[in-house]
């Protein structure tokens, strides 16, 4: 009861973090009484500042309408990861401010999804042109640019829907400027900063197979050749050998994505 729960969570603060800690979150619907009544609590007992920092992290909707119990148009985790990966649910909840509501809706997931399938191919391709490139004394300062700008979104109230733009604008930059013929030097660059983002992030964590993904890689190169040269009959039989390998082949704006059928 009152106000009891506001007690319990200043006496648990106070007892295993101290008398003052460096971020508090929670939900925006917590903002008052709760956060409120603890900082009151805890500053008058202490004295000291309770928190330097607070995350109040909007709601999710579902068609636009906060998600609730009452309203009975929640989804439980255990039940959403029967269809979707983690990480795509990972990758949506970031890709929207965590002060702006985002809503849920299993067309977004699919997107997302596919979104998610073209970092993991920009990586793939990222690692595979590593391997066969030479050394060469060459810098590319455009890196260091979508670092920057990578920082700065964080640094702008931990904006990830702003820091996943800067990472899909410099995957787009990769596959358009980078191959075999590039330094080694600027490759691993690239992929220590796409390492980077991605471990801030918690993102693109999985390792493939990478005999299959050259084989996977080098087949559909063999079908962008075909499809230039029109040779559609042997496109088309290449992407059913790899249908038949569990690859699914989409062609997109930014080039073919590749995943793994369920």
């Amino acid at each position: 009861g009152r106000p009891g729960w506001h007690l319990e969570c200043s006496v648990m603060s106070k007892s295993i973090l101290g008398d003052t800690i460096d971020i508090h979150a929670g939900g925006e619907d917590l903002q008052f009484p709760h956060h409120e009544n603890e900082i009151a609590q805890s500053e008058t007992c202490t004295g000291a500042n309770f928190a330097n920092y607070w995350l109040h992290n909007s709601m999710i909707t579902v068609d636009k309408e906060k998600m609730s119990k009452s309203k009975n148009n929640f989804f439980l985790l255990k039940d959403i990861e029967k269809e979707f990966d983690l990480e795509v649910i990972r990758l949506w909840l970031l890709s929207v401010h965590y002060r702006n509501p985002i809503d849920f809706s299993h067309d977004t997931l699919v997107a997302t999804k596919n979104s998610l399938e073209r970092l993991y191919t920009a990586k793939r391709f990222l690692n595979r042109i590593l391997d066969n490139s030479s050394e060469k004394e060459e810098k590319d300062d455009n890196i260091k640019t979508f670092r920057e700008k990578f920082e700065q979104a964080m640094d702008d109230d931990i904006n990830t829907a702003d820091a996943i733009s800067v990472l899909f604008d410099f995957i787009k930059y990769i596959n358009k400027n980078y191959n075999e013929n590039t330094s080694k030097n600027i490759l691993l660059d690239a992929k220590k900063l796409m390492d980077d983002i991605s471990y801030v992030l918690g993102i693109l964590f999985k390792e493939d197979d990478d005999d299959l993904d050259s084989e996977i890689e080098d087949l559909i190169e063999q079908r962008n050749s075909a499809r230039k040269e029109k040779d559609f009959k042997k496109a088309d039989e290449i992407r059913d050998k790899l249908l038949s390998m569990g690859i699914v082949l989409k062609d997109t704006r930014d080039g073919v994505i590749w995943e793994r059928s369920n």
